[in-house]
């Protein structure tokens, strides 16, 4: 059987001396979406942090495609073919959109079907190309969005990590926003989607993943979810 994309193996990680995760594992499957859930405060973005490198964990093993990169600076991971949309979209403000995506390119390696370019970028979001002489900070929410995933794209990832896509969105963009993740599911990317909002997650996702408290509480199949049911008042404080 090949190596998951992507796997966190019985790792703790700390921000200080607070005890953040405790032993979690899970693995995201190639070619698969695995939707990532948890109340604030859960782990989801430290999980995120520690897959591409920004936190070392104190304990266990950070896999890409097998390979061992726990501990690895993140240059190294994003060389694996890791790629991260983070929270709070964190674009060059000061920089073009252009410039935005350019800074950010890397070849294809071959492994993950079609390069990404500027120009299948700006097909992918044809507002990007409208505004790619414009100053990143003046783009809207939405098209800042869009610009976060577009600047992942480009570094032609195997494994793409979005943290928190649809928030402070418009329903219509976060409409848009997720019928791209569709999208790129469907190109073979390998993707793990963290959100607060567990219906959009449902609604995409292969495998669901719940933390709560810093530990894995679920761990299975969307379809296996849809069979057994599971209390998401419990572990997301929602009905």
């Amino acid at each position: 059987m090949a190596p998951d994309a992507l796997a966190l193996d019985e790792v703790d990680a700390f921000y200080g001396d607070s005890h953040i995760l405790q032993g979690v594992s899970f693995g995201l499957r190639v070619g698969r979406l695995l939707g990532l859930l948890g109340r604030n405060g859960a782990g989801k973005t430290t999980c995120m942090n520690v897959a591409v490198g920004l936190l070392p964990p104190r304990r266990g093993r950070l896999l890409v495609s097998g390979r061992d990169m726990a501990g690895a600076p993140p240059e190294a991971i994003a060389a694996e073919g890791v790629a991260l949309v983070p929270q709070g979209r964190r674009i060059f403000r000061s920089l073009t959109v252009r410039e935005n995506l350019a800074v950010a390119a890397r070849r294809a390696d071959g492994g993950g079907g079609a390069a990404w370019t500027l120009e299948t970028v700006f097909q992918t979001f044809p507002r990007l190309r409208e505004r790619a002489s414009q100053t990143a900070g003046y783009l809207s929410g939405g098209e800042q969005q869009m610009l976060a995933i577009g600047r992942a794209l480009m570094r032609n990832p195997r494994v793409l990590l979005m943290d928190e896509p649809s928030e402070g969105l418009a329903p219509q963009i976060v409409a848009d926003v997720m019928a791209t993740i569709r999208a790129l599911k469907a190109r073979g990317l390998s993707i793990v989607l963290v959100e607060q909002n567990a219906k959009l997650v449902f609604g995409v996702a292969d495998d669901i993943v719940i933390l709560n408290s810093g530990r894995v509480v679920v761990d299975t199949a969307v379809s296996e979810l849809q069979k057994t049911g599971v209390d998401l008042q419990q572990h997301l404080g929602i009905f």
